[in-house]
């Protein structure tokens, strides 16, 4: 499989998320086809009790996988083995670039998303493959930054940054 890594890295509420939303229609409109890995720390379903797959994965199921003909989805069950960024990057189908969001502490290239209202500390000082920041606010040290809405910008870095490296 021949895709690009790069992370989106920062605390919760930073705009992550904001910042992979605006970017994703202008990585799309340079003919990209990307996927997104999202981690949480928090427990979700996208099941619902008593459905069949939901029924098959109570019953043992190590996968269940969804299909329709708008899309697939497969729910895999870990069982208190947390999947590592490499495995799952072997699920997805081809694309050109994989956006990571979270998996903070893996060591892949990343841009740092921060803003000043959420009072956490910089990312960078301690992480060596963040390249640059996106914030509201200068980071010390004159670290690389780019304005969290200049979109365009942030579109260029990460293409410039992400079709640079080697492949995963």
């Amino acid at each position: 499989m021949y895709m690009k890594v790069f992370g989106i890295a920062g605390y919760s509420g930073s705009g992550k998320t904001t910042l992979i939303e605006r970017v994703l229609p202008l990585l799309a409109a340079r003919g990209l086809k990307v996927a997104v890995i999202k981690h949480t720390h928090h427990d979700f379903d996208i099941d619902r009790p008593g459905k069949d797959s939901w029924r098959a994965r109570e019953a043992g199921a190590a996968a269940v996988l969804l299909a329709s003909d708008h899309r697939t989805a497969v729910l895999t069950e870990h069982r208190d083995m947390p999947p590592r960024l490499e495995d799952l990057l072997k699920k997805l189908p081809p694309c050109d670039l994989v956006l990571v969001e979270g998996y903070k502490r893996e060591a892949i290239p990343k841009l740092e998303v921060h803003r000043a209202e959420t009072a956490k500390p910089w990312l960078f000082p301690g992480d060596p493959t963040i390249l640059a920041v996106a914030s509201d606010v200068a980071p010390p040290g004159g670290f690389p930054r780019i304005d969290i809405d200049a979109v365009s910008q942030l579109t260029d870095f990460i293409v410039d940054h992400a079709l640079s490296q080697p492949t995963a």
